[in-house]
């Protein structure tokens, strides 16, 4: 049986989603997956702003938490660019390696949510040396191509785009809130 490591880059699947026109149900991927084998780890990683700031992010965040995903968190840090624009930073990459390193003994595959190339690097390893069979799932206009070549297994996020796809219920109040653009390294 397949034992799966889920490794979420949660501003990176959040950018492809809505390249694509939709939202995750994190519910419905989780249970995708648990169809597929066993589901051994499930980690979604965010940048949140400071407590203080009120942020759409949070509750789905808690979201994810309550089901069944391990949510790797830092707070985004605020930097001025050279055009003197105030804009915030947190990126997840190194985190997201880290946490694929510590638990590549536990699985026989890896299921990575992101398509930044800076990724590739991290697949090569864990296929050479813990002999990992290493799915990539994005948007394919949002990944790289080095990514999707290292991979054994690429999946355009569109084809599960039926199977992911969120709704909201009635009962869900829609909550609007000053929206923070996040941005990579």
């Amino acid at each position: 049986m397949k034992r799966i490591g889920l490794f979420i880059d949660g501003s990176n699947i959040y950018a492809s989603a809505r390249a694509l026109g939709f939202k995750v149900d994190f519910t419905k991927l989780l249970k995708y997956h648990k169809e597929q084998g066993e589901v051994v780890n499930a980690f979604y990683f965010t940048a949140l702003p400071p407590k203080d700031v009120e942020s759409p992010l949070r509750r789905m965040v808690d979201y994810v938490r309550y089901n069944g995903f391990s949510v790797i968190e830092k707070e985004t840090r605020e930097y001025i660019d050279p055009e003197g624009i105030k804009k915030l930073k947190g990126n997840m990459d190194v985190e997201i390696a880290v946490y694929a390193a510590e638990t590549a003994v536990t699985m026989t595959h890896m299921v990575l949510y992101s398509g930044d190339g800076d990724f590739r690097c991290l697949l090569e390893s864990m296929q050479r040396k813990h002999n990992i069979h290493c799915t990539v799932v994005a948007a394919r206009s949002l990944t790289a191509n080095v990514l999707r070549s290292q991979a054994n297994e690429y999946i355009d996020l569109v084809t599960l785009r039926d199977r992911f796809f969120h709704t909201l219920e009635a009962s869900e109040p829609v909550k609007t809130a000053k929206r923070w653009k996040l941005f990579s390294e």
